[in-house]
Order: C-alpha cells, then sequence, then structure tokens
C-alpha cells in the first residue's frame, strides 16, 4: 500500500470522510455515538478542529479517500493543553491494509511537531483483540486505564480503554514556551468552559 498518500483534509474530503464515520457509528462499536452526525455537523466539528491548529489528515489512493485520522483537546480545561486526543477510521473496504497505521504515524509525527506532550486513545470496546488496542500498542501506546462496562450499544456493554503516548519529553521536561499549546494559552485561544470536541 505504497501508493496510499497522507495529506491534510480538506473541506472537499468531508463527504468521504462523512460516510466512513457513518459506517463506524452504525456498525461498529469503536464510536459510542448512536446516530452517524449529518455532513454539516461534521463539517463544525472539521472547522472547529483546524481553526484551533489540530492536525486532520486523510489516506488517499487513485482520487479515492480510504480513511481520516485528527487530533484535537482532550479536556477543555487550560491546564490539560499539553495533551491530545486521537481519532482515526478507515473505510471498511480499506481495513487490514496498513491505512491506519499510516494516518496515525503521520499524525503521531505532526502532533509532536506542535509541541504537545502526550496522546490519549479513548477505545470504544477496548477488548485486547480490538483493531484499535492492537494498532495503538504497535506504535508504543501504553494501557493506562479501564471504564468497564461505560458504554452500552448494540444489546451490550462496552468497556472503555485509555491508552496514552509520551511526546517531547513527556512529564520529564517543562513546557516549551514555543509549543503551539502555550503560544495559544498566551494569545487566550484555550479557555475554561470551551466545548469538548470528540467522536
Amino acid at each position: 500500500m505504497s501508493n496510499i498518500a497522507i495529506r491534510p483534509a480538506t473541506v472537499a474530503d468531508l463527504d468521504s470522510v462523512t460516510d466512513i464515520y457513518a459506517d463506524a457509528v452504525t456498525q461498529g462499536t469503536a464510536s459510542y455515538e448512536l446516530e452517524p452526525p449529518s455532513r454539516a455537523e461534521m463539517g463544525v466539528r472539521f472547522d472547529s478542529l483546524t481553526a484551533g491548529g489540530f492536525p486532520y489528515l486523510v489516506a488517499e489512493k487513485d482520487g479515492t479517500v480510504l480513511g481520516y485520522a485528527y487530533a484535537g483537546a482532550f479536556r477543555p480545561r487550560p491546564a490539560y493543553r499539553f495533551i491530545v486526543e486521537d481519532s482515526v477510521y478507515v473505510a471498511p473496504e480499506a481495513k487490514g491494509q496498513g491505512v491506519g497505521l499510516k494516518l496515525m504515524q503521520s499524525l503521531i509525527e505532526a502532533v509532536t511537531t506542535a509541541g504537545f506532550r502526550q496522546i490519549i486513545a479513548v477505545i470504544g470496546d477496548g477488548r485486547p483483540d480490538s483493531a484499535s488496542v492492537r494498532l495503538h500498542e504497535k506504535l508504543g501506546f501504553r494501557h493506562s486505564g479501564r471504564l468497564e462496562g461505560s458504554g452500552y450499544k448494540h444489546g451490550r456493554w462496552l468497556d472503555t480503554v485509555f491508552m496514552q503516548l509520551s511526546l517531547n519529553g513527556g512529564a520529564t521536561l517543562p513546557p516549551d514556551p514555543e509549543s503551539l499549546p502555550e503560544r495559544k494559552f498566551r494569545l487566550g485561544g484555550i479557555e475554561e468552559g470551551t466545548e469538548e470536541l470528540g467522536n
């Protein structure tokens, strides 16, 4: 799958992104949403993330979007500003072909470059054999918690698994004043009470 291109998402990709996420919502348990968001709602989410400087990527092959990944605020309180939560979704026909790995490798690189210190994965239905759990393990994420029976979807209770990856020295170094989270904070870009994003 070496001919897969990873690039920043654009508004033109949002129809494909909306379809990919709709399949994940209706068929899967990775997202705890029960009804697929509209194209307009996906556009609002996209605009909010990109306006905040967060990376939002797509995987494309021969003009077809095969998957997408983004990072967003983990929680709205300003002390959380150094960590992000990742999301990655792959089209049904492209699963098992390394698309998620390529997306996540590029996302980790972008988040590292921006100066964040931790990436948190909040994985719905986090069974040990979950494709998402295995993907994050492969990328060096460590398990950091489990909320048992925290979701109910498709007629069963689901555990939520937390995994995290330290970047840029993690918690061993003080904040970098030139990092994106610090620059945004100085400009008032992160405020208490900001609406949380995420799927």
